[in-house]
């Protein structure tokens, strides 16, 4: 980074699509199969929440990494609501230590501990990781060489492939819903 430059990072591309792609694969096909099988529930209700529900899902996944010379923020376009995602911003000089913790599922997360003592988990998601990582590094001159992302890409290939078969059976629940062959 030079002399009052930015850098923003957004999250991965793979990890956006895949979860998305997971999220109507697992959806799409209840509202066809409301209808099959006469479910209390009404199929126009079904598809207004899967609507909502990716609209939601897509504000999450809209999270993006602003680094300068002044600090780090994580922020959100101005069309998802503060309450629904919050965003902070922390200067380099508030930045006292880089705490790994461990998540219930055995992984390691970081997080930015402030001089006062409150905490800023670390966006492990984004493309360009290691830069972040070297610019938080360079900024505030912390040993960052053993901070890794939290997931691999290898991982989210192989769920976003079990994403595609799985919407290729959606696909073939939905044409046997429709046809009647049920």
């Amino acid at each position: 980074m030079t002399a009052n430059s930015i850098s923003i990072f957004c999250l991965s591309p793979l990890i956006r699509i895949t979860l998305l792609s997971l999220y109507l694969a697992l959806t799409i096909p209840l509202p066809f199969l409301a209808k099959v099988t006469n479910a209390p529930t009404p199929p126009t209700l079904l598809s207004a929440g899967i609507i909502i529900g990716f609209v939601g899902l897509y504000a999450v996944l809209t999270e993006r990494v602003i680094v300068d010379d002044q600090g780090i923020k994580v922020c959100y376009p101005v069309w998802v609501p503060g309450f629904f995602r919050k965003g902070w911003n922390l200067s380099w000089s508030d930045i006292k230590e880089l705490k790994p913790r461990t998540t219930g599922q055995g992984g390691l997360v970081y997080y930015f501990l402030s001089q006062d003592g409150k905490g800023y988990l670390l966006p492990m998601r984004v493309a360009g990781f290691a830069r972040l990582v070297n610019i938080v590094q360079t900024k505030t001159g912390i040993d960052t060489k053993d901070v890794r992302p939290l997931a691999q890409p290898w991982m989210y290939m192989i769920l976003f492939a079990f994403t595609l078969l799985l919407l290729l059976v959606d696909a073939w629940t939905i044409n046997t819903a429709v046809i009647g062959n049920w």
